[in-house]
């Protein structure tokens, strides 16, 4: 009988926060013993604390336990700290638990390009964990922090990988169309989104090169080498629910062969997948041979929403194009964050 690693969750009510609450519901070893939330739901019941939005019923084993708050005390019973809260409380409330000596797995985007954490998204860079080897001692903290992508950079990164041996690339130019769920529950008035489309989403066209080019780059001598890719992003706001689309333009100089690409993204395959992990896709790409897709209303459910699905594959001269579609809160967020702790416990981390 493997032994349950005892997690709490800090930002359970929010819409990441429930889908994490689903997934670790059912883990077979990871066990959530306690949530937290806002300071005015502290001391509720889960279910009375929540506003549920999953099409499930809240889970009976979780719906009972009382809302703590983010201090070291109520948390210093458990193995790690999952982290679904926003990004501006995020900083200060994680950082304060690490110092103290808790480990935090975080999708909360402070600290993420810091040279001593990793930020993971497991099938493209489990071996940046290797960090957390050093991190205590450069940052003199008792605790251990790792963080998960944006929820873009998640999902684009994942047809970029297989790719990065098979051709020489030159630039890439990508057109996102993100759901609005990636806003949060309340993140974008109806009035503004309802048949809209906003061409810019604040810090996304920041985020999405650096994170990539940290991911893709090479662990060298205790320090993370920045892969190097040029990488133009415009992105988008559409008003869809969940799922972000990413259409992309690989610049090469290359003589490629379509069927080649195709065939290293059916193909990919990785460490969480060898080792079989609980929430690892058993195919992290799903490539899709109709014209018409992907579509977020037809394929975000590969693997309970882990897969990225990639479609219109084709090349136009020196130009490899294609469309990769991924769930924002799934794959690029609740999902992300189980499966980087599942890795951490795989390599002996925890």
């Amino acid at each position: 009988m493997v032994d349950k690693i005892k997690v709490s969750l800090l930002g359970s009510t929010g819409m990441v926060g429930q889908k994490m609450v689903k997934m670790l519901s059912k883990h077979p070893y990871i066990e959530l013993v306690k949530v937290s939330a806002s300071p005015q739901k502290i001391g509720k019941k889960y279910k009375d604390a929540v506003k549920w939005i999953e099409p499930e019923d809240i889970p009976e084993n979780i719906a009972d336990l009382p809302i703590v708050s983010t201090e070291y005390e109520d948390h210093k019973d458990v193995d790690v700290v999952l982290s679904a809260l926003p990004n501006e409380l995020a900083e200060d409330v994680e950082l304060k638990l690490v110092k103290q000596g808790k480990i935090v797995v975080s999708n909360a985007s402070p600290f993420r390009m810091d040279p001593d954490v990793p930020l993971i998204n497991p099938e493209i860079n489990w071996e940046h964990l290797e960090l957390l080897k050093y991190q205590k001692l450069n940052k003199n903290w008792s605790g251990l922090l790792v963080k998960n992508p944006n929820c873009t950079a998640a999902i684009l990164s994942m047809p970029i990988k297989p790719l990065e041996n098979l051709i020489k690339v030159k630039a890439i130019y990508i057109t996102t169309l993100q759901a609005v769920s990636g806003a949060g529950y309340s993140g974008l008035p109806f009035m503004a989104i309802e048949g809209n489309v906003i061409p810019w989403i604040k810090g996304e066209e920041d985020k999405i090169p650096k994170e990539i080019n940290k991911m893709l780059g090479k662990l060298e001598n205790s320090k993370i080498k920045h892969a190097n890719l040029e990488i133009h992003p415009t992105t988008t706001r559409v008003p869809v629910k969940v799922g972000h689309m990413g259409v992309i333009n690989i610049v090469t100089d290359d003589n490629f062969d379509e069927k080649e690409v195709q065939k290293a993204l059916e193909e990919f395959s990785e460490l969480p997948q060898k080792k079989n992990l609980p929430t690892a896709p058993k195919k992290p790409i799903i490539v899709l041979k109709d014209e018409d897709r992907p579509q977020p209303v037809r394929d975000l459910q590969y693997y309970n929403g882990m897969s990225v699905a990639v479609g219109r594959i084709r090349r136009e001269g020196n130009v490899l194009r294609l469309i990769a579609l991924g769930d924002n809160l799934v794959r690029g967020a609740a999902g992300i964050t189980i499966l980087t702790l599942e890795l951490m416990k795989e390599l002996g981390y925890l």
